[in-house]
């Protein structure tokens, strides 16, 4: 790769506190195209089988198509969102055998051989984008308690601790159409690093001690580390937790 990085990468998951796991976690490097990988989170919800059933809808439908996506021809935010379309569909569907309505966030990142790299999520599951460990850019959850951080009502400390903060303005599965965001990085860059990670996770940290975290240890010492102190700080009332960190090392 002649871009001035080599990229290592680490996934982890645990079901903290609860019963059953209901998050699923991936990440892809394609199998015809060197450099081109796909990172992707998806935390389930209605019941033990069926948020489990959303978040593996969600996994089969990225690999599938991700298996068919070409960079030099296909263009990226069109497959991602063809990927949250067609699990919305699918999830809708499974929703009728399901003992509870199944729905999922979906949060996935694809990065092209070029160096390009793009995003899109739905609900509250999230992506940050580091340069060493300083926050370039994160998601925005579509939550009811982000609806009230956009209005100036509640800061973003108050939004973690909110009794309401688990209540999503939409998903994968529901009824309406799932919200959906892009965000688009042109070039990444020697020392960036990216984490797509569900809200057991990021609930727990600040992007300061995030990125602090993501920059001084290798991705697999960041990913043990992270849900480590998650599960410390949850005290017994902690989620599923899943993340997925990418990092762009600089060639030396």
């Amino acid at each position: 790769m002649s871009k001035g990085y080599r990229i290592t990468a680490s996934t982890g998951i645990h079901k903290g506190d609860r019963d059953y796991q209901q998050d699923q976690v991936n990440l892809i490097s394609h199998q015809r195209v060197a450099g081109c990988i796909l990172g992707i989170v998806a935390d389930g919800m209605g019941g033990r089988s069926g948020g489990r059933k959303a978040s593996d809808q969600v996994m089969m439908t990225a690999k599938q198509l991700f298996e068919r996506y070409s960079p030099d021809s296909d263009d990226a935010p069109t497959l991602l969102k063809q990927v949250i379309d067609e699990a919305h569909i699918v999830i809708r569907l499974t929703a009728i055998s399901a003992e509870q309505e199944p729905h999922s966030t979906l949060a996935a990142f694809l990065i092209n051989p070029a160096g390009d790299c793009h995003w899109i999520h739905t609900g509250d599951s999230r992506i940050y984008h580091f340069h060493g460990s300083k926050l370039v850019h994160r998601t925005i959850d579509h939550s009811y308690v982000q609806t009230l951080v956009d209005k100036g009502e509640i800061t973003e400390e108050e939004a973690n601790v909110h009794s309401q903060s688990n209540i999503l303005m939409g998903c994968l599965g529901t009824e309406d159409a799932p919200p959906i965001s892009h965000h688009y990085i042109a070039q990444l860059r020697p020392e960036d690093l990216l984490i797509a990670c569900t809200d057991g996770v990021w609930h727990y940290f600040s992007p300061s001690e995030m990125g602090s975290a993501v920059s001084m240890l290798s991705p697999r010492e960041a990913t043990e580390f992270l849900i480590r102190k998650a599960r410390s700080r949850a005290r017994g009332g902690g989620d599923n937790l899943s993340l997925v960190i990418v990092k762009l090392e600089p060639l030396s």
